[in-house]
């Protein structure tokens, strides 16, 4: 299994990565986190939901799609904790997650289109894959970490908000939809890190090339036997012959 080839594992990773990231933008934009059931007694009236996002707050009666009270300020009066970590923790995990993406992309790129002897005179600015990748692993886990335990947390807390007031409120798809792009994000990073486990065999540090034996660097042929012969009688050895007296 060679490291200087590019492999499903990574290229699953990198799809993995794209599609977790797409979930989390998702979740960020869907005013769909919390739900606020508000019931009536009254025969003639409906009953309404309120859906609270992160940056929106929507009031629709059953059976409607339009929003009857519709809060684009949200983002600024937000009196719910978990949501206001919310509001931080997710750009940070998106932005971790991206510049992951980035470091896992520059890697295959330079897999793919870098020739498998280097340059001597570029062997200090050589970009090495498995170190690309690596980090990336790293910074996926660190954004399944900043993105998943928020989202967590917002079960629990709704939980506290039905006992300190009524039982009228109940999390949304948003939550689930953040969950399961965090597990894509965890899957993304065990990708990884089997795929470095698997093809760094060789016994230099990540931090540097892969190529530990370039043959321009390390190996020098011996001369052809055609230029040998051409050379001048002075640089071959020539044997002395001496006469004991």
């Amino acid at each position: 299994m060679g490291c200087r080839d590019v492999h499903a594992a990574t290229v699953l990773a990198f799809l993995s990565g794209t599609a977790s990231v797409a979930g989390l933008l998702a979740a960020v934009l869907l005013p769909n986190w919390r739900q606020m059931r508000l019931y009536t007694f009254n025969k003639h009236e409906r009953n309404v939901t309120v859906y609270t996002g992160l940056w929106i707050k929507c009031a629709r009666f059953d059976g409607s799609r339009d929003c009857v009270i519709y809060d684009p300020q949200w983002y600024t009066a937000v009196d719910q904790l978990d949501l206001r970590v919310l509001q931080f923790a997710l750009p940070l995990s998106m932005f971790t997650a991206v510049s992951a993406l980035f470091l896992c992309l520059i890697g295959m790129c330079n897999t793919a289109f870098v020739s498998s002897v280097p340059n001597i005179k570029m062997a200090k600015c050589l970009v090495n894959s498995a170190g690309c990748h690596l980090v990336a692993g790293l910074l996926f886990l660190l954004a399944c970490a900043i993105c998943l335990t928020p989202s967590v947390w917002v079960i629990f807390y709704n939980n506290y908000l039905n006992r300190k007031y009524e039982p009228v409120f109940n999390f949304d798809i948003s939550v689930f939809i953040a969950i399961a792009s965090a597990g894509g994000l965890f899957f993304t990073s065990i990708l990884l890190f089997l795929w470095y486990c698997a093809c760094k065999s060789l016994p230099s540090p990540f931090w540097q090339p892969l190529y530990s034996h370039a043959p321009s660097m390390h190996s020098y042929a011996s001369q052809p036997y055609s230029a040998r012969s051409r050379l001048s009688a002075i640089e071959i050895d020539i044997p002395v012959v001496t006469h004991a007296s």
